[in-house]
């Protein structure tokens, strides 16, 4: 019997090297997110350029869209703003965008200086919507079918190349229609 007691660590390191090499095949970039295939949160928050007026989810609904998570302190939101000004101008998705955790006077001054590729901007001061979207940080961007279910998520800057990864699954979705 002590004998194989002489095993034990012998056994322990198949199991560690077990999960080390499954570790290995994951995805670092690829974050799931647990709204997946749900409804986009409710919500109701004031517009950032129009603070009078509320947005709630109604607003967006009856078409894809695109809902981008940004902010004036993110370096990257920056970094990506050319390809949603690109896409904006190209494309007939909506790009709806919420400012995250951001200075109103700031996020406004950023789109006068930079352009605005988004149909209208939800501000989210206290980062409240984002905790429910589960934002890891931004940029974030959410597709979202017609429905308001949440289709893709691609974290990161949305890069040319994940923009057409989202046109190939609107494609689809356009393909299952006809």
């Amino acid at each position: 019997m002590p004998r194989l007691l002489l095993f034990i660590p012998l056994l322990l390191f198949i199991i560690l090297g077990g999960f080390l090499w499954k570790g290995l095949s994951i995805d670092p970039r690829e974050l799931p997110s647990a709204l997946l295939n749900k409804p986009f949160p409710e919500f109701s928050l004031s517009a950032l350029q129009t603070p009078e007026r509320t947005l709630t989810k109604k607003d967006f609904i009856g078409q894809p869209v695109l809902v981008n998570v940004w902010a004036t302190w993110c370096p990257s939101c920056r970094q990506e703003h050319e390809q949603l000004l690109a896409i904006a101008e190209t494309s007939n998705i909506p790009i709806i965008g919420l400012n995250y955790k951001d200075d109103r006077a700031g996020a406004v001054r950023w789109l006068q200086q930079l352009g605005n590729p988004y149909q209208f901007n939800i501000f989210d001061d206290d980062g409240m919507l984002g905790l429910d979207l589960g934002v890891y940080g931004a940029p974030e961007t959410y597709l979202l079918d017609a429905q308001g279910v949440i289709r893709h998520r691609h974290v990161g800057v949305l890069t040319q190349q994940a923009w057409m990864e989202l046109q190939d699954i609107i494609k689809g979705w356009d393909s299952v229609k006809n």
